[in-house]
């Protein structure tokens, strides 16, 4: 393995995203943890949309969704997402792909109650992905979901969360006359507890 130094020096992958990403807080203006998530249909169609990523623990990225949505429809059925990390003011990316479960205990009720009211609120009003005839109809069920629901919602059973176990995670950053660094960690599929192995890639 290449001798890596400095932005790129770490022996897990992970610790490294986290080490970019607390760096991206301190320098991106707008939304640091918005992933770009990619999915496909069952038509092998892809899908992608921003989220936002919540946590990452010692082994996986955590995000929360409407499990109704068309992005979890997908993600039950395949059981693999791909996500791209951007930031432009640090002039670097994460590339990550990976195997997806669910979250739908006790983390996801912890996270659901640190949400703001009208956020919680929301996710009990809303049909993600499914057709709307207007905001105002929107609103309507939120003052219906507010009056019977409270100041103090539990999580819906239709919302929760999603874990991604990498298999796959390509660390990027711009070089001078598009000579970029790129470095790409890889494990076998299935065997997500095996040791990481690492690659640099040409730009």
């Amino acid at each position: 393995m290449e001798d890596r130094s400095g932005i790129f020096a770490g022996e897990n992958p992970l610790d490294i995203v986290r080490s970019w990403l607390a760096e991206a807080r301190r320098a991106e203006i707008n939304d640091p943890d918005a992933i770009a998530l990619a999915t496909v249909d069952g038509d092998g169609l892809p899908n992608v949309r921003m989220v936002l990523l919540k946590d990452i623990e010692e082994d996986a990225f955590v995000f929360y969704s409407n499990y109704e949505s068309v992005k979890a429809v997908e993600l039950d059925a395949s059981g693999k997402a791909a996500f791209v990390l951007h930031w432009k003011s640090l002039q670097r990316q994460i590339r990550v792909r990976g195997l997806v479960s669910r979250e739908d205990g006790d983390v996801a009720d912890a996270y659901y109650a640190s949400r703001s009211l009208r956020s919680r609120l929301g996710a009990w009003a809303s049909d993600q992905s499914r057709p709307l005839t207007s905001r105002e109809a929107l609103m309507t069920k939120v003052a219906k979901v507010t009056a019977v629901k409270g100041t103090n919602p539990d999580r819906p059973p239709h919302w929760g969360g999603y874990r991604i176990k990498p298999i796959e995670i390509e660390f990027w950053a711009d070089g001078a006359f598009r000579l970029h660094d790129r470095f790409r960690w890889t494990r076998q599929l299935g065997q997500e507890q095996c040791k990481w192995g690492c690659q640099r890639l040409n730009p």
